[in-house]
């Protein structure tokens, strides 16, 4: 059962994130609208929507940067109220945004470890490289993304194994539960964006890693997401999964809604 009674969906198929009635206004601007959102684990959820849409507000609600006015988040069927996105990692929330927070110069293990760092000695601390350069090497092995080698500074990797090492360091958190990923599939050619789907793939279907996918590009959604939602006006309008939708009905169904906004303006 849900929290408001419901249930979860199919039989034996648990929400690990549930949001209901979610609101938030900035001044006169009212971002979100009653938003009622719902993952399952291991699954991949693409949020589609236009720019000004609430994907970004809900997001940073997600990951503890907002709170919002009104309406409630469930974690595994558990109220929870995040306080930050220091709070919001505790609970098991990650995510990876556009920028990537990667620093170029450093090599791909010790990006691995960033602000986590493992040392050794007594009252004089230092890194233990040896021991984060060879954990490194055994993770990224394990979750199938291929680096040369890991002493390679990240300035040197293209964009496909850039997007990869951030990713990586994401979920090598050992409580982990959900992933949020922003634009994950940006300006990248066939071989780079074949990386990136294979990893989240991998992620959701063998780490059982829930994960939220912002992109524009529906094509990319629909090579990579189990269920998708649109966004528009800061309400959830489609929850729809790859089985009940083609990716021709999705942007028939942004075009009209398109055309209608505008005829409403009009008319105004």
């Amino acid at each position: 059962m849900t929290p408001n009674g419901g249930t979860n969906g199919p039989a034996g198929v648990e929400d690990v994130l549930r949001t209901e009635q979610i609101s938030m206004s900035f001044g006169p601007v009212v971002a979100l609208r009653s938003v009622d959102l719902h993952l399952q684990r291991g699954e991949v959820l693409g949020l589609v929507g236009d720019n000004g849409a609430g994907k970004s507000t809900l997001v940073k609600i997600l990951t503890g940067l907002y709170r919002p006015d009104g309406g409630r988040i469930y974690l595994e069927g558990e109220e929870v109220r995040f306080r930050s996105v220091r709070h919001a990692r505790q609970h098991g929330i990650e995510t990876v945004f556009q920028d990537l927070a990667l620093v170029d110069e450093l090599s791909v293990y010790h990006n691995l470890f960033l602000n986590r760092e493992n040392t050794r000695g007594g009252w004089f601390r230092f890194l233990d490289n040896r021991a984060m350069r060879a954990a490194a090497r055994r993770f990224l092995d394990d979750i199938g993304v291929d680096i040369p080698s890991v002493d390679t500074p990240v300035a040197k990797l293209s964009g496909g194994q850039r997007q990869a090492i951030a990713v990586a360091r994401a979920v090598r958190q050992e409580k982990i539960k959900i992933l949020l990923l922003d634009e994950p599939l940006a300006a990248m050619g066939a071989k780079e964006k074949s990386l990136i789907i294979g990893l989240i793939k991998s992620l959701s279907k063998k780490a059982n890693i829930s994960i939220i996918v912002i992109d524009h590009n529906y094509t990319h959604l629909f090579e990579i997401c189990d269920r998708i939602n649109v966004i528009q006006r800061g309400q959830v309008t489609m929850d729809k999964s790859l089985s009940e939708i083609k990716l021709e009905e999705l942007i028939e169904f942004m075009v009209q809604s398109f055309r209608r906004e505008v005829a409403t303006g009009a008319a105004k």
